[in-house]
């Protein structure tokens, strides 16, 4: 048996062993993991993805109560926070401007 031979059999059976352990003796599982758990960068790119929905339908209501998942006490809250740190992190102007008109529309500062 050759070297090549050797270390691709090797690799073929660490590969089949590492997926063997991680889908069937020891899988990961998500308990009651909800949307607040996320970090802070996440949360933002939720709360941006609202802002762009909110863009396209208009319908204020539905994008206060995904807001409200977050759990922070208020949408305003939630909203700012996630404008704050994507001010920080240099977001493109055109998402800049969806969360700053979602802001405008829950009547939040500027």
């Amino acid at each position: 048996m050759t070297r090549w031979t050797r270390f691709f059999i090797v690799l073929i059976v660490g590969i089949g062993l590492g997926l063997l352990y991680g889908w069937v003796v020891n899988p990961v599982e998500y308990v009651n993991t909800t949307i607040d758990s996320l970090r802070e960068d996440y949360k933002t790119d939720y709360v941006l993805m609202v802002a762009e929905v909110y863009h396209t339908n208009q319908d204020l209501e539905w994008a206060m109560n995904r807001l409200a998942l977050l759990g922070d006490e208020t949408s305003q809250a939630s909203l700012e926070a996630a404008l704050d740190f994507a001010v920080q992190a240099e977001y493109a102007s055109s998402d800049l401007n969806l969360l700053k008109d979602l802001n405008a529309a829950l009547g939040g500062r500027n």
